[in-house]
């Protein structure tokens, strides 16, 4: 399954709000500096997918705040 993330990197809380099927906002604590806010939001998605971090794979979006990621659910 695909899905579009806006990342709101050095929040103060961290959060995965679902806005519809494919479309989430994820906040998290960690700078967008060497990756750390896009390991942070992949381990976010993972948790609130309950799924390994292994199953979430970004395609696109690495520097950007829009962010493209695979999820394996099966």
């Amino acid at each position: 399954m695909k899905i579009f993330v806006t990342a709101k990197p050095r929040a103060k809380n961290e959060e995965v709000k679902k806005i519809d099927e494919t479309h989430f906002i994820v906040s998290v604590k960690e700078p967008p500096v060497d990756g750390k806010a896009n390991r942070a939001i992949a381990k976010a998605l993972s948790d609130y997918f309950d799924i390994p971090i292994s199953s979430v794979i970004m395609t696109s979006g690495y520097t950007f705040k829009i962010k493209t990621f695979e999820i394996s659910l099966a």
